[in-house]
This record gives C-alpha cells, sequence and structure tokens, in this order.
C-alpha cells in the first residue's frame, strides 16, 4: 500500500534562517547537500529550488504541500511568511510540475504538511499549533477516498515529529509520554490494524520510508536507536546527520515534498 515515489522537492537554505533561532549557517547548509545527495543515492529525482531570504524557514517544504495520488493540497498558516511559501509552492507545482492543485477556501482553516500522516491506507491529521480541525476537514474534502483522522498533538511540535512511517503499515514511534499518548490514540480511531517500531530518543521517530528504504537519523544523534533500529530492521537502511538544520523542524520528513510522477519533469 505504500505509494512509489519518484521525485522530491527540496529547497535550498536561505541564510535568513538565523531569524528563526541560532545556527551554524555553513554546518546547516553542508548538511542539507548530504541529505539532498542521500535522496538521489536512492533513487529519486530531486528537484531543488533557490534560497529564498524573503522565507527563512522555506527549507522545510513538507509544511506547504500535500500531495496524494497525484493531486496537491495546498498547506494554509497564519503566519504570513509560511502562508507564502505555501503560495510558492503552488505556483511551482501546478505551472512548472503540472499537478493539479487544491487550494483551501476556508479562512479559519490552518493545514501544515507535517502534521498529515498519509499510511498508504488512511490519513492521521495531527491537530496542534499550526493545523485545526478545518485543516482536517479540508484533507477529507481533498481526498474522500481515504478516511481522514484528526489526531490531537499537544505541545509545540507536529504529528510527525512523532510517528512516521517505517514500512507498510508499521509506525515508526517512540517510548516518550507524549509519543505514547498520541499512538492510543491513532489505535482507538484507526481504520486498520499497524505494526509498530518503537525507539528510545523522541526526535528518531520521525524517519523517511522511500520505496523499500528507511532513512533515519544519524548514529551521533539518535546513538540508542540507532542499536534498536539494527536490531529489528532486515530492509535497507540509510542514514544522515540533520542535527543543525533540522533544530527547529520535525526532522527529516520536514525538508523533502516526496511525489509520484509518469512523465518527465522540466527542470525548474
Amino acid at each position: 500500500m505504500s505509494p512509489k515515489y519518484t521525485h522530491a522537492i527540496v529547497a535550498r537554505i536561505s541564510n535568513a534562517l538565523l531569524e528563526t533561532g541560532s545556527f551554524d549557517v555553513q554546518l546547516a547548509k553542508q548538511q542539507h547537500e548530504q541529505y539532498c545527495a542521500l535522496l538521489r543515492e536512492i533513487g529519486l529525482d530531486v528537484i531543488e529550488l533557490p534560497p529564498d531570504d524573503a522565507l527563512p524557514e522555506g527549507v522545510f517544504v513538507e509544511s506547504s504541500a500535500v500531495i496524494c495520488n497525484g493531486v496537491a493540497l495546498i498547506g494554509r498558516s497564519d503566519n504570513p511568511k509560511r502562508r507564502r511559501e505555501a503560495e510558492t509552492m503552488a505556483i511551482i507545482l501546478k505551472k512548472e510540475l503540472d499537478i493539479p492543485i487544491i487550494e483551501i477556501d476556508d479562512p479559519h482553516a490552518q493545514l501544515d504538511g507535517g502534521d498529515v500522516l498519509f499510511t498508504g491506507r488512511e490519513f492521521f491529521i495531527g491537530i496542534s499549533s499550526f493545523t485545526n480541525e478545518e485543516g482536517a476537514r479540508a484533507v477529507a474534502m481533498a481526498y474522500p477516498e481515504y478516511p481522514v483522522t484528526p489526531i490531537r498533538v499537544n505541545g509545540c511540535k507536529r504529528l510527525k515529529y512523532y510517528v512516521t512511517m517505517a514500512g507498510p503499515d508499521v509506525l515508526c514511534v517512540s517510548t516518550s509520554a507524549t509519543c505514547q499518548e498520541i499512538v492510543k490514540r491513532m489505535e482507538r480511531e484507526a481504520s486498520f490494524t499497524y505494526q509498530k517500531l518503537t525507539l528510545p530518543e523522541e526526535c528518531a521517530a520521525n524517519m523517511l520510508y522511500i520505496n523499500g528504504t528507511i532513512v533515519h537519523r544519524s548514529p551521533a544523534e539518535i546513538p540508542e536507536a540507532y542499536k534498536t533500529l539494527k536490531e529489528k530492521i532486515d530492509i535497507p537502511t540509510r542514514n544522515v546527520n540533520i542535527s543543525e538544520f533540522s533544530q527547529y523542524s520535525s526532522g527529516l520528513s520536514s525538508a523533502c515534498l516526496l511525489l509520484r510522477r509518469w512523465k518527465s519533469i522540466r527542470s525548474i
């Protein structure tokens, strides 16, 4: 049931990232280059958008859209700069990549792609500081072929910081109390039954599952989880250090938009 991806959209890091917190911008850029190289190594065509100093968080493209079954639902934020990111992404998806887009009409809706977990069978939508019930309804309207379940996420993180997919019908979670509370809610509401891969470090739960390969954080960042992964995972795994540029994001998933394309995409 897991979608097969052909392309990843990423955005290069702007020096304006410093506006969001304390960063070693050069190290962040190096890590991001390694991240993009890894996506290419596992077989994706990577579309790199140029840095934009007007959009300090522009590298975290996941927030700007949800892409499923060849259709993109454009995110909606109450942060003007993040809203502009979504508007820019909508233009790129529609005009450059020829992907049909849906824009949210409800002026009260908030939707951040980092709160949208697609399992291949259904959607879980984190109701958080970044996404509300109206945003969840927009997902349900955009993708009526799938069940859509809102899940309360307390605190300042998005749903996919706590839960991602580690394979077909496998949820990657952590032992943290916050994560376990979210997972219990998901299991109560889920339309399907999932296996769980439980890791010690909370930030380890955010990983990418791309066409049969797991991409997780480096052993330096998640030493205990790395041991667990080596013991329990028998499918290909790759790792990359994102310690610097991921400080104010959900993690690995936040810096790319994954999609499947049949026809070729002209370069941007």
